[in-house]
């Protein structure tokens, strides 16, 4: 099954709250010190985002991760990973959209 990332960059204040949950090893290094977490969605969680989402695309020439996600929707999904302690957490962030 095919997985789609939305890339979540880690910022110095980002580490910190990763590191008080014990949860700095769920970022990666990439570009000069910059960290990122990259959460993984379904071929229907993408399309979900799509359409949810206008400003949203799928970037097929290189990364086919998911980019220009509004800022306030990347933060959700990051208080959902240091609140369930997981990358497992499109659903829920689709779930409560939904509401």
């Amino acid at each position: 099954m095919k997985k789609y990332p939305i890339n979540i960059w880690i910022n110095e204040e980002r580490y910190k709250s990763l590191i008080e949950k014990g949860l700095e090893h769920l970022a990666k290094d990439v570009l000069a010190g910059m960290k990122v977490i990259q959460v993984f969605c379904t071929e229907e969680e993408k399309e979900k985002i799509l359409k949810l989402f206008p400003t949203a695309k799928l970037d097929t020439s290189t990364t086919n991760s998911i980019e220009l996600l509004p800022p306030e929707v990347k933060n959700k999904i990051f208080k959902l990973i240091l609140k369930r302690k997981s990358l497992d957490v499109v659903g829920e962030l689709l779930r409560e959209i939904d509401r």
